[in-house]
């Protein structure tokens, strides 16, 4: 499937985890993509590796994503590429408690690709230091 724009994207990316459909997200990333995930301090950048870090994640109780749609920062590179970028909040259940992570993230996709995510960072924002 080839994407008209990046938040498009960023849509299906956001839908296939909320609906648990892994195969969706996993196919969003380019076969060279490199992820920089939320919730492992390792970097990814084989399809296994990709496909296996969101098989983990979707074993979460009740896991949704939110978009803080006014956060959402979006540059041109030039051709078919663009950065995304912003903040969204992953929500799943622990020991039957709700909890919520607010997240920044990047994603560099190209449009050109069937597979346009080429990068994917996503850190939980930091506690203010003061």
């Amino acid at each position: 499937m080839h994407y008209q724009n990046a938040e498009d994207v960023l849509s299906a990316w956001i839908t296939g985890i909320c609906n648990g459909t892994i195969d969706t997200v996993e196919a969003l990333y380019h076969e060279n993509a490199v992820l920089i995930p939320t919730f492992s301090p390792h970097t990814v950048n084989t399809t296994e590796g990709i496909r296996n870090y969101f098989e983990q994640l979707a074993t979460r109780e009740n896991l949704q994503v939110r978009l803080y749609e006014k956060s959402l920062k979006k540059q041109f590179l030039g051709g078919s590429a663009w950065i995304l970028g912003g903040i969204y909040a992953f929500e799943f259940e622990v020991d039957q408690l709700l909890l919520t992570f607010p997240s920044r993230f990047t994603f560099a996709v190209n449009l050109e690709y069937e597979k346009p995510i080429i990068h994917h960072h996503s850190s939980q924002v930091p506690r203010n230091l003061s």
